[in-house]
């Protein structure tokens, strides 16, 4: 039995309890609505959204698949679940396929108005980002700008996959434009930070970082400097912490600290600006096989990406010594699963 009055009138109340911030009230009174309509796909979503801001992944895809059952042309819940497997499950493939059916005009799914088309190419854009095809992301947050026009969020999101290509200059135009139509964005704020400091404007760049942790301390904290010579010595001491048996084979690798990898480096080694370290050369279990000379084998570390992830002194040590151990392990030929299993990664 559906009782719609009630129904409608539970989710308002609920909706009011979200926005106050009072979370538990709020799914009472989704659980209540519910009661009033046990198939209501809105109910269903937004405890689906609650329980994801909570950090309970499993239990909002759960919500959120419920709800498209509930009403397979509820765009919305559609969205979300693609949108959690790409943030949280890293299931970019069948999130595709997923975005790919909803663009594909399947009659059992909603029709895309413009916005939704636009939300799906920009999410379709995040899943080819963390799969390393830039290019590919690119194109598709830009198909999401033309469909929808400007948007805050798509113009930080072509910034901050400008920047990840050293395109630094043409990064800044649109992550500027974003911090315009977005005074609140924490992340645009500090990917124009990101972008300002390898422009060489440090003054501006460290006041956008400001702003950034003044909008979201917990996800974008200050910056944790170092003077060079501690620095130095730390990565010193990380060297010295390895096993004596491996160190002697990589005692002819140097450990080079620079600021950023440089634009040449990456574009030939493909790495994102903001890697930590690198080391880059030979693997020592590729040396017998190849005519090149070793003293090319060196690890770099890029002392303000480092600074920039640690919140405090000792964890930026920590750190260093664990990004040293990472690129040594990379030199030894060790892949990244044995960098996991080795406690290196």
């Amino acid at each position: 039995m559906k009782d719609n009055d009630r129904y409608w009138d539970c989710l308002d109340h609920a909706m009011e309890a979200s926005s106050g911030g009072r979370t538990e009230e709020a799914l009472a009174w989704l659980d209540e609505a519910l009661k009033a309509h046990p198939g209501g796909a809105e109910a269903h979503n937004g405890r689906g959204e609650i329980l994801w801001d909570e950090g309970k992944v499993d239990p909002a895809l759960y919500e959120f698949e419920l709800a498209a059952m509930a009403d397979p042309k509820f765009a919305t819940a559609h969205l979300n679940r693609a949108e959690l497997l790409i943030e949280e499950l890293g299931e970019y493939e069948q999130a595709l396929q997923h975005l790919d059916d909803l663009l594909a005009g399947r009659t059992d799914l909603p029709r895309p108005d413009r916005g939704t088309e636009a939300e799906i190419h920009y999410l379709k854009s995040k899943a080819l980002f963390y799969l390393d095809d830039l290019e590919g992301a690119l194109f598709l947050v830009r198909r999401a700008s033309k469909t929808s026009g400007d948007v805050a969020v798509y113009r930080a999101f072509e910034g901050q996959i400008l920047f990840e290509l050293g395109r630094f200059a043409e990064a800044r135009r649109f992550l500027e434009q974003a911090v315009i139509l977005d005074s609140d964005s924490a992340h645009a704020h500090y990917h124009l930070g990101l972008v300002l400091e390898r422009l060489d404007e440090d003054e501006v760049a460290q006041a956008a970082f400001a702003s950034a942790n003044a909008r979201d301390p917990e996800h974008y904290p200050l910056p944790t400097p170092m003077d060079e010579a501690a620095f130095r010595r730390a990565a010193s001491d990380a060297i010295a912490n390895i096993p004596r048996s491996i160190r002697e084979l990589v005692e002819h690798v140097p450990v080079l600290v620079r600021e950023f990898p440089d634009t040449e480096l990456i574009e030939q080694e493909n790495v994102s600006p903001q890697i930590l370290g690198l080391f880059s050369g030979v693997p020592r279990t590729e040396a017998a096989v190849t005519a090149q000379a070793r003293d090319v084998d060196r690890v770099f570390l890029f002392k303000r990406n480092l600074e920039k992830v640690c919140r405090t002194h000792a964890e930026l040590v920590e750190q260093i010594q664990i990004t040293v151990k990472h690129e040594i392990g990379h030199y030894l030929g060790l892949d990244e699963d044995d960098l996991e299993r080795l406690g290196l990664a």
